[in-house]
């Protein structure tokens, strides 16, 4: 496997202003897997309990997503959450982690020769542990939250100075290195390690800092949002995916990454849980890239 992708899979409860969902398929890694594989073939490692639908799991493979890094043991990890009219910050309301709490990513042998990887949102030490079972990677990039700001920083700061591209929405650059100021968030990150820093800034698109240049890249506008739960998670898959199938880490083929990734997460943002991503083609993402290369041009 050229691209892999670490991170949960559960089973969610979503209210929004538009609607509310129960039992809906959820999970960075899902979200993520399935972006990346407009791109890319990727392995998915991840556990889900006996209760994950099994049609859930036919179509990660039917979308050419390998599924041998997936374990299967007790209940599934569940969360409920809400949004208000404020659609770029979610609240918790419930956490059940079940077979989340015995995690131990895993990778199989094919895996471990892996080029591009995508760290999902998980807890840090579980994060250094795919980092030590890879042999030679070529560009990790790496999705957190403020939980493991907030109760894992030092092991967090650890990760990130293994990593090739930091991952993390404003709120969180703020959290994690202490300054209201992007630019200086940006120039700490860097200075750990990474070689590219995105900061997501919801629909207002996303920000890319690396040592000699910054692009700004734009949200696209929608009319109609049901549901943001996995845009982060989508823009990361469809950047792994991405960098993968041009195998090029240059700042300018980032760029162009980062728009690629905004259409994916801005389809996603239109229903609620994977309902966009599991008909969504290359044909609607190429449409909606060209809209946005509109968008950006004076």
């Amino acid at each position: 496997m050229d691209t892999i992708i670490i991170g949960s899979m559960g089973l969610d409860d979503i209210k929004t202003p538009f609607g509310d969902v129960k039992g809906v398929v959820g999970g960075s890694a899902t979200y993520a897997s399935l972006a990346a594989s407009l791109f890319s073939k990727p392995g998915i490692v991840a556990i889900i309990g006996e209760d994950f639908p099994k049609e859930q799991i036919a179509l990660l493979e039917k979308k050419g997503i390998d599924i041998q890094g997936l374990e299967r043991k007790g209940k599934t990890f569940r969360w409920q959450g809400m949004y208000e009219f404020d659609m770029n910050e979610a609240k918790t309301l419930k956490t059940e982690l079940n077979s989340l709490m015995d995690f131990k990513p895993k990778l199989p042998k094919e895996y471990k020769k892996a080029k591009y990887v995508f760290l999902g949102n998980i807890d840090p030490e579980l994060q250094l542990e795919v980092i030590k079972q890879l042999e030679k990677p070529e560009v990790i990039i790496l999705d957190t939250m403020n939980f493991w700001i907030s109760s894992k920083k030092e092991k967090l700061l650890e990760v990130i100075g293994k990593i090739d591209l930091l991952l993390i929405n404003d709120g969180e650059a703020r959290q994690l290195f202490e300054t209201t100021n992007l630019v200086k968030a940006a120039k700490k990150a860097l200075s750990i390690g990474p070689k590219a820093v995105i900061i997501k800034k919801g629909e207002h698109g996303a920000l890319l800092f690396t040592k000699d240049h910054h692009f700004n890249a734009p949200g696209y506008p929608l009319e109609d949002v049901k549901d943001p739960t996995g845009c982060g998670d989508s823009f990361g898959g469809t950047l792994i995916g991405y960098l993968s199938k041009t195998k090029d880490f240059d700042q300018k083929n980032i760029r162009k990454g980062i728009v690629y990734a905004g259409c994916v997460a801005s389809f996603n943002a239109e229903d609620f849980s994977i309902g966009k991503l599991k008909t969504l083609t290359m044909q609607d993402v190429e449409k909606r890239y060209d809209k946005m290369k509109e968008i950006r041009e004076f």
